[in-house]
């Protein structure tokens, strides 16, 4: 189980900074722990959860940048910020391209100091743990994307074709489906990948710091600027920038954003020189972005120039004959992590698994099955190690009309017809109300309803003409 609050591992060579530091982030709120070097610090990362560690660059025995490299290895989502001199800089700018958080530099402002490790735990946060990303033997897979669905088949011919180009891509899905898998696909497979994948979240950063975090900002151009720092346009120069949840950017900022993205230059907060950059965007949303211009918070202009090479992820609910491959390289995952040895899923479990309509898509899966492990006490996953709602039981549970009206129930206790006649009519709403959840919640899968139902296919679509459900319950087939 994770710790209640967060913890932050500090580490650096300098006691008074570690006090100072340990102390203003334990006020915070902040469950924080302290190394006096690298070497400490790793033995620390492997005997605790750490969300975030903020650590110094010049250090004897193991440096800075050895320890994100390790700690990163271990836990490639794990944010590093780092502490800097004035004369170690550059230093700190190539530790962000190669996968650090953020850094500060000394003299830090403690404002400054409360604003990034605010930022990179709630990234961390959103983020979770990315449902695809690690490699599992035993799955076949491509661009490190699990699966072999219809689906999945017209994703892979379109990287195929748009991978190696400087094209813009929006990537659009909803939540959990592994948007940011795919982007790191598009650069992992261009002639940029030796050179810097940066990533920003859009909706994790507050919106009067959004323009300073993607075009930096000059000293004294606000109060904390002590020194100069460049933005992530200038950091993924080369390489991919990749703008998560883009559809959560203020108005006020796509203007800006657009200029950068159309001519390649901008300039930094507070500064007047113009500066010039080769970056490959790939941009990502869980929102409708047409709805959005409709209501006038996003532009259309920024929506053409987005949209150039549109790839749409489907939800896991559309493609559920993956579920399998995804179940054992999970499996796979967690047994390592856990300790344990489950060898499998027996088939009523997989065949819940492949009938819940996973509104968390991947990710949701992902938590499931670590779950079921965790549980599991013996060589494979049953349907009692799994949710209830996964079970089908949660159905019920989310019911939205009553299967017995208050008036119904008066006039039954009054003597208004008989007992059975009441109770068929109540019957009778809660079985439409079970089949159109159940069509609901598969996505409108006739076949996988009917297996959550656990009554025949057949059985199900008589139901559906009988309760007047086939017209409207928006009927899919495999």
């Amino acid at each position: 189980m994770l710790p209640e609050k967060q913890q932050v591992l500090i580490v650096d060579d300098e006691p008074n900074l570690r006090k100072i530091l340990s102390a203003q982030l334990s006020r915070d709120g902040y469950d924080v722990l302290t190394a006096e070097d690298g070497e400490q610090g790793l033995q620390i990362l492997k005997e605790h959860h750490i969300d975030l560690v903020v650590t110094d660059l010049k250090m004897p025995k193991v440096d800075g940048m050895s320890l994100m490299r390790e700690a990163l290895r271990e836990d490639p989502e794990l944010p590093i910020v780092m502490i800097t001199a004035h004369g170690t800089v550059d230093t700190a700018v190539e530790a962000l391209k190669l996968g650090a958080f953020d850094y500060l530099t000394k003299p830090f402002d403690k404002d400054e100091v409360r604003q990034i490790v605010a930022k990179a735990l709630k990234v961390r946060q959103l983020a979770g743990a990315e449902a695809t990303r690690s490699t599992a033997e035993a799955a076949e897979t491509r661009f490190g994307i699990i699966g072999n669905s219809s689906g999945l088949t017209d994703l892979y011919a379109m990287l195929e074709r748009v991978a190696d180009t400087p094209t813009t891509v929006l990537i659009t899905g909803e939540s959990g489906t592994g948007k940011e898998l795919v982007a790191r696909a598009l650069h992992d497979h261009s002639s940029r990948k030796d050179k810097p994948f940066i990533k920003v979240n859009c909706a994790a950063i507050p919106k009067e710091l959004l323009e300073s975090e993607l075009f930096g900002y000059e000293r004294g151009a606000f109060t904390g600027a002590v020194s100069s720092k460049p933005g992530r346009f200038e950091l993924a120069n080369g390489g991919t920038l990749f703008l998560d949840e883009i559809g959560e950017i203020p108005v006020e900022m796509q203007v800006k954003l657009l200029r950068a993205l159309q001519e390649s230059e901008f300039e930094r907060v507070g500064g007047i020189k113009t500066i010039r950059v080769d970056v490959r965007l790939v941009a990502a949303t869980n929102r409708d972005l047409k709805k959005l211009i409709a209501s006038g918070s996003f532009r259309e202009d920024l929506f053409y120039r987005l949209n150039v090479v549109p790839i749409r992820l489907p939800a896991l609910r559309e493609r559920a004959s993956d579920i399998p491959l995804l179940v054992e390289h999970f499996l796979t995952k967690f047994n390592e992590r856990l300790k344990k040895k489950v060898a499998g899923a027996e088939p009523e479990a997989l065949e819940a698994l492949q009938a819940y309509g996973w509104p968390g898509n991947i990710r949701e899966l992902e938590n499931v099955v670590e779950r079921a492990v965790l549980f599991c006490d013996g060589d494979k996953v049953k349907l009692d190690d799994l949710p209830v709602e996964v079970r089908g039981g949660g159905i019920i549970g989310t019911l939205s009309t009553p299967p017995v009206t208050e008036a119904e129930m008066q006039a039954a206790l009054s003597g208004e017809g008989g007992l059975k006649e009441h109770v068929k009519v109540a019957m009778s709403r809660l079985e439409k109300e079970l089949v159109g959840r159940a069509l609901q919640q598969t996505g409108g899968n006739v076949t996988h309803a009917a297996r959550l139902l656990k009554i025949s296919r057949k059985g199900l679509q008589l139901k559906m003409k009988e309760l007047g459900l086939r017209e409207g319950a928006g009927e899919k087939s495999e």
